[in-house]
């Protein structure tokens, strides 16, 4: 009888433990997509000079202005100090628990884990601590320290932090140095490396009911720096941690160069420019290079103490234009958006402003396998497309598809012509000059701009909208008064870079910018307000790829929707990173596939 009962126990723990999801052996990195490109031996990133030289200091400046210092929290969220947790600058205070090789599509490496066990269906990942791992005073990072940052992100976060657990099954401490996360349906299969590049807070540091309040009090992380001086809305400067626990490991190994870094504020783009030629900012990175030409003619560039310099990329690239609010009734309508997008007038603009040194932005992930772009959808494209017959127009679908095209005079009536007659279907009419809406008010809104750049973009699309009639409006506002309107999506139509960095490899950001759940969200970026099922299908698609061949149908076909809603009206593109800096700085001969990256740069020693 004894041995049954201990048969049937057996049995039991065996039955229990087969429901677990079966780990693999611990890695050093993840993959989205194949195998990680370096083995587990490997001693640095290939775009860094792991030798380079350390000490110095170094000004970055941005415009805007600052009133919070935790970067988790939605008070405060579009002014939260620059460099705490940062994609360009570097994450100088917190840091996640793999770190992001940026010469991959999307590749992970050990930085506060030195390595993951991952189920090969993805739904659950272990992760074991490093033991050298510690934070700013000292303390040891623990699994504790996770299970607080999912607690604290979860109840008093903003998202996309505080949407994480909805996913989340089971998180358990496995050990003393290691954390399970278990995952429920809701999780996708690029979740596990979500999880893996959230950072992590200390749970000794942080007071969880106060969490949610904004703080201008140096906080406690595990990154190579501290904060050494706040000015609120003006400077922070952040200092090297000495005793920095990550130093030798092989995915930090050449960052983190300068002994100090500052982040200067300026209430405009203008001062901030002024300031860079005065030798306060160490770097400019102004985007129009006709503009960028002509402020590049002072004494110190033509000294050569100022280079000016560009980089190659192989990422699609940023998507800048005018994006509509679909919140608003105005804007509801795809036709009135697709009319509205045609007036956009590129080739006169490129020719008068530009010096035609810009190419038009014609879909989200341009000049790559990602892109509608000269791919006619497949059978897998029209599968994912079939319950949503019509959305597509014929030219999207076949590739061919193309923004209109002016004769660059600024008077080409045919483009006025056409867009007037998609406006016209749509029930707007034009009396004594002026375009009225389907109920016979006039059509106006109003556009908003941070810098004269966007101000001067924003007047070339005004002057062709008035010829139909349209009245617009444009308003400046200083880069945290427009901040504060994006969270609250107090807006009509915004214009400039609103955010749309696309990588090799879109994932889960896209649910934050273009899904149906976010369009509600405050402080969400899908500030279009998208809540299109078909979109949502195409992001849910994406996620669950299990195959490149679904994966780039998946994307395409997303490609495909956000073409077809006209949500915003791409403007131009260069297809090259340019940067000026002073000639104090240098930096690594190899330029990853994501660009240059400023946090492996270094100062030249005297």
């Amino acid at each position: 009888m004894g041995r049954v009962v201990v048969w049937l126990i057996a049995a039991i723990l065996c039955v229990g433990l087969s429901l677990q999801p079966a780990l693999s052996e611990p890695v050093h990195a993840l993959a989205m997509q194949g195998e990680p490109a370096l083995p587990a031996d490997y001693d640095h990133f290939n775009y860094v000079n792991p030798d380079a030289p350390k000490g110095g200091s170094i000004t970055y400046c941005v415009v805007g202005s600052f009133d919070n210092l935790n970067p988790f929290i939605l008070r405060s969220l579009r002014t939260t100090a620059r460099g705490m947790m940062d994609q360009a600058f570097g994450n100088l205070v917190f840091e996640p628990l793999m770190q992001r090789n940026y010469d991959e599509a999307f590749s992970l490496y050990g930085l506060l884990a030195d390595t993951a066990d991952m189920d090969p269906e993805r739904k659950s990942i272990e992760f074991h601590l490093d033991p050298r791992a510690k934070w700013s005073d000292g303390e040891p990072v623990t699994p504790e320290d996770v299970l607080f940052t999912y607690d604290v992100f979860t109840e008093k976060g903003r998202p996309p932090y505080s949407l994480r657990m909805k996913a989340i099954a089971k998180l358990e401490k496995t050990g003393e140095r290691s954390v399970r996360f278990t995952f429920n349906d809701k999780a996708d299969r690029e979740f596990p490396l979500i999880i893996a590049l959230t950072p992590i807070i200390p749970k000794h540091a942080f007071n969880k009911d106060t969490f949610d309040r904004t703080t201008l009090k140096p906080v406690i992380g595990s990154g190579p720096y501290t904060v050494a001086q706040v000015v609120p809305g003006r400077r922070i400067v952040f200092k090297r941690n000495p005793d920095y626990w990550g130093k030798d490991v092989p995915s930090k190994r050449g960052f983190d160069n300068y002994d100090q870094i500052t982040i200067e504020y300026f209430l405009n783009a203008n001062a901030k420019q002024e300031a860079f030629k005065k030798g306060i900012c160490a770097i400019d990175d102004d985007s129009d290079p006709v503009k960028r030409e002509r402020d590049l003619d002072f004494p110190a560039f033509h000294r050569g103490e100022v280079i000016a310099e560009t980089f190659d990329t192989g990422i699609p690239p940023v998507v800048n234009g005018f994006l509509f609010n679909t919140r608003l009734p105005k804007f509801s309508n795809p036709v009135v958006r697709r009319a509205l997008g045609m007036l956009y007038d590129f080739e006169w603009a490129n020719k008068n402003l530009f010096g035609g040194k810009y190419m038009r932005t014609m879909s989200f992930w341009q000049n790559s396998e990602l892109s509608a772009l000269g791919h006619p959808a497949g059978e897998k494209e029209k599968a994912l497309l079939a319950p949503y017959p019509g959305r597509v127009p014929a030219d999207v679908m076949d590739g061919t598809y193309r923004p209109s095209v002016t004769d660059g005079s600024g008077q080409d009536r045919k483009v006025l012509k056409t867009a007037f007659e998609l406006l016209k279907s749509a029930g707007y009419t034009v009396q004594d000059g002026a375009m009225l809406d389907p109920e016979r008010k006039p059509f106006r809104f109003e556009i908003l701009t941070a810098s004269q750049d966007e101000e001067r973009l924003a007047a070339i699309y005004q002057r062709t909208l008035e010829k139909l009639g349209i009245d617009v409006g444009i308003r400046s506002l200083d880069g945290d008064q427009i901040q504060s309107r994006k969270q609250r999506f107090d807006f009509e139509v915004l214009v400039g870079s609103t955010g749309f960095n696309n990588s090799l490899s879109p994932g889960i950001e896209q649910t934050g910018r273009w899904g149906s759940a976010a369009a509600k969200a405050e402080g969400s970026f899908n500030l279009a307000g998208v809540a299109d099922p078909a979109v949502d299908a195409a992001i849910e698609a994406m996620l669950r790829a299990r195959s490149k061949e679904d994966y780039v149908a998946a994307v395409r076909v997303l490609d495909r929707l956000l073409i077809s809603g006209n949500y915003m009206v791409p403007t131009q593109h260069n297809n090259q990173q340019w940067l000026a800096y002073w000639n104090y700085l240098e930096h690594p001969q190899k330029t990853p596939i994501y660009g240059y990256q400023l946090p492996t740069w270094w100062r030249k020693p005297k």
